[in-house]
């Protein structure tokens, strides 16, 4: 399970607040995961215990989700606020 540490902090990073931010954060996400799982070559049980809590953040629509908005969540606040947008 040592492979592990360096996999669930990517699950604990937030999506940015800006909408316009999501899809090149996803696909950072996604580059760095494949990218792990390539390099690192972890074992069986950690990618099945990692596969299955990203699973389960994702069905459940948390938020927290790097790979797609879920349609019944609602914008964050500071989504619609212009002010985000040049910080």
């Amino acid at each position: 399970m040592y492979c592990l540490q360096w996999l669930l902090p990517v699950l604990l990073i937030p999506k940015p607040l800006n909408p316009a931010l999501w899809f090149s954060h996803s696909m950072f996400m996604g580059f760095y995961l494949l990218s792990f799982l390539l390099e690192r070559k972890p074992c069986t049980i950690c990618a099945l215990v990692f596969l299955a809590a990203l699973f389960l953040i994702c069905y459940s629509c948390w938020g927290n989700c790097f790979l797609y908005h879920c349609s019944d969540s609602p914008l964050p606040e500071l989504a619609h606020d212009p002010g985000v947008v040049g910080t």
